[in-house]
């Protein structure tokens, strides 16, 4: 790990003006650090705002807010979130260990960088990495990639449980920019596909610091996280779903449904809902819904079997929710 200088502000405001030079804020580290360890990453300058005052979970109207450095852990942990947001709690348990989870904080959670094998291998060329280096995962082993929003020059799996959630939930991350003006960002906004520039993965600007992530009010119905992977522990997703659904009078109501271990962020896409809403639940229904899912999905060389793979993780979870 190269030298680095290290920076423990008290309040926002001297926590911006230490980040002005283009320091890296740190919270739990927990990928951060790794990244350093292997010069993936090699920031001159850390900011730590872990005594910023962004640990808490409190309401707003009928909303809750979650602090930026709440730990994956106490958030999953909170009646609150297990009552009327079960779905976030059931991604955070399946995301880590418990030692992660008492670490690894919500905003860090959402900035976490991919796992693609070439990425953290800085022997390989990677645009991730070094834009217009190139891609080694091209040319090499796919199977833990993405089939949906790649491009020629990306195809690295966005690797957050919790971000899945957030975004079938419809959550809003809060930002505070460098001169202490915030602003809401949709977590439909918020991450960049790859296109020609897969090193910009969010829309977060230089400066720019998640204070919170916004919670909508409880919308009712059943949720459900489901997460395949190569063992029981702590893995990374083959696939997984999280999905809200609301019956009523026998059909589909409300559908929000978000997918992981398939797209180069967290992945939902409204016409996969629009086509189950005010529908009656059938595994005829569910087939054309995996079939809307897949339409654009790339199935490059050793990715044929998240195709099947999805189809009947998204069947079974509805079957499940519709009963």
């Amino acid at each position: 790990m190269r030298a680095f200088d290290f920076n423990r502000p008290d309040d926002l405001p001297s926590a911006h003006a230490a980040a002005r030079d283009g320091a890296t804020f740190i919270a739990g580290g927990t990928n951060l650090i790794d990244l350093m360890k292997l010069e993936v990453m090699a920031p001159d300058k850390l900011v730590d705002i872990s005594r910023l005052g962004l640990d808490r979970i409190t309401p707003r109207g009928e909303s809750l807010h979650v602090g930026a450095t709440v730990t994956n852990a106490d958030l999953a942990a909170d009646m609150r979130i297990r009552r009327d947001y079960p779905v976030l709690s059931r991604a955070l348990l399946a995301g880590a260990s418990g030692q992660l989870r008492n670490k690894a904080t919500t905003g860090g959670n959402l900035l976490q960088r991919t796992r693609c094998p070439y990425f953290y291998d800085t022997d390989t060329p990677c645009n991730k990495r070094s834009p217009g280096a190139g891609c080694a995962a091209l040319g090499g082993e796919l199977r833990d990639h993405a089939i949906l929003g790649t491009s020629e020059h990306c195809v690295a799996l966005h690797p957050s449980d919790m971000a899945v959630a957030l975004r079938a939930l419809g959550a809003t991350v809060e930002v505070e920019d460098s001169e202490g003006s915030r602003r809401e960002v949709a977590l439909d906004d918020f991450y960049r596909l790859p296109g020609d520039r897969p090193d910009r993965e969010t829309t977060l600007a230089r400066g720019d610091l998640i204070t919170g992530v916004i919670l909508p009010p409880p919308a009712g119905g059943r949720q459900s996280y489901r997460k395949v992977r190569d063992r029981a522990s702590y893995a990374f997703a083959l696939v997984s779903i999280a999905a809200i659904v609301r019956m009523e009078k026998g059909k589909i109501g409300q559908a929000a449904l978000a997918f992981g271990g398939i797209g180069t962020r967290p992945w939902r896409d409204p016409d996969v809902e629009a086509l189950l809403v005010g529908e009656a639940p059938s595994d005829a229904l569910f087939d054309k819904a995996g079939t809307e899912l897949m339409k654009n999905a790339v199935l490059r060389e050793g990715l044929a079997f998240k195709d099947v793979l999805v189809r009947r993780l998204l069947t079974a979870t509805l079957r499940e929710m519709t009963q």
